[in-house]
């Protein structure tokens, strides 16, 4: 009678229930360790945009320094005239952050990411005009008058300057998914806060209130009628 090699050697292979046992297993860790990976994926998502929104209330104050506002279109004139550049004006925050770009602030676009369903990794080409903070590459919004203008950095410091992520609807709204139900905001004194976001509506409020509500009782009193001058979705 032959007799297997393998049960000579005392080796004995999976049974099919054996296998079967091993991947149930494999895909049960799995199905354990995904939430904690996406949740620590989201957590360094927000991180960068915290990072990035600090960076912008600096370039913005320096801004301000210089032209008087934070961007605006009367700025743009400004800049350009000042830069000898192409610098056209124009109303989405993609324009208004462009300036600080032009004026020598900010050295990067990288600083204007923040991971949204509407905005990209910036491609860091930004000699040309047309270059500079293509749609998509700009996270966050950038509050402005009701007619347009910038803001200064007198007021009320727990007034938001600007906020991430929005929804693609751009309709002052935040999207729930993409920082774990937070909404990164920066205000006036330079600070970064994560606030939560109502999931069933989007909404971010303070104090009962949302961000750029104006009114007795609120950040932004009564003398002004704050806006969102929105990112360009890619």
């Amino acid at each position: 009678m032959k007799t297997n090699p393998r049960m000579q050697s005392g080796y004995r292979g999976f049974t099919l229930v054996e296998l079967l046992v091993v991947i149930v297993i494999i895909a049960a860790l799995a199905g354990l360790t995904a939430p904690m990976v996406i949740r620590q994926r989201k957590k360094a998502d927000q991180t960068e945009a915290v990072n990035n929104a600090r960076q912008i209330g600096i370039a913005l104050f320096e801004f301000e320094t210089e032209y008087g506002t934070f961007p605006d279109e009367e700025t743009a004139t400004a800049v350009a005239e000042q830069t000898g550049t192409t610098l056209v004006a124009g109303s989405s925050a993609n324009d208004r952050f462009r300036q600080l770009i032009r004026a020598g602030i900010a050295q990067s676009e990288k600083m204007f990411y923040a991971k949204s369903a509407i905005s990209k990794k910036p491609d860091g080409l930004f000699v040309q005009d047309a270059d500079a903070l293509e749609p998509g590459e700009v996270g966050f919004g950038i509050v402005v008058d009701s007619d347009g203008s910038g803001l200064s950095a007198a007021g009320n410091p727990a007034r938001p300057i600007c906020a991430t992520p929005f929804t693609a609807a751009l309709d002052g709204k935040f999207d729930f998914d993409f920082f774990d139900g937070k909404a990164v905001v920066l205000k006036l004194d330079n600070s970064v806060e994560s606030l939560s976001i109502v999931k069933v509506d989007g909404r971010v409020l303070v104090n009962g209130e949302e961000l750029i509500a104006s009114g007795p009782n609120t950040v932004w009193g009564t003398n002004l009628t704050p806006t969102w001058a929105y990112p360009e979705p890619k």
